[in-house]
């Protein structure tokens, strides 16, 4: 897995290639908290590159939504349609099987994400 980070327009991306599971997710969750750290209240997760998402990377997602609720801030993530896996956004898939994609504001893409005017996708 890679995690990287950047800036774009005033909101803090933080986007993720690979797997996020048992191994992996607790660098997502550090990326999140030290943007927090850093005075960011508006969090894009750029997930449109993540193969494989198992129960510790749901996990990671919720802690995520809960800090930024928490700090008054705003979460966003990114899921499209066709991702990484062949068929659609595996993370899409497994969120919605779970019963918890309902639960976060989903962008088809960056763009999206980070256009204040964009309303996200139903679940």
């Amino acid at each position: 897995m890679e995690v990287t980070h950047a800036d774009q327009g005033g909101w803090a991306v933080v986007i993720v290639t690979g797997e996020m599971d048992l191994l992996t997710s607790p660098t997502v969750r550090q990326h999140v908290h030290q943007a927090v750290a850093d005075g960011r209240r508006s969090v894009v997760l750029d997930l449109a590159e993540v193969r494989f998402c198992d129960s510790s990377g749901v996990g990671v997602l919720i802690a995520a939504r809960r800090l930024m609720r928490s700090c008054a801030g705003r979460l966003r993530i990114v899921l499209p349609d066709q991702g990484a896996a062949d068929d659609g956004s595996h993370v899409n898939r497994v969120l919605a099987a779970l019963g918890v994609r309902r639960l976060f504001d989903v962008y088809p893409d960056l763009a999206a994400a980070t256009d204040d005017s964009a309303r996200p996708i139903s679940a």
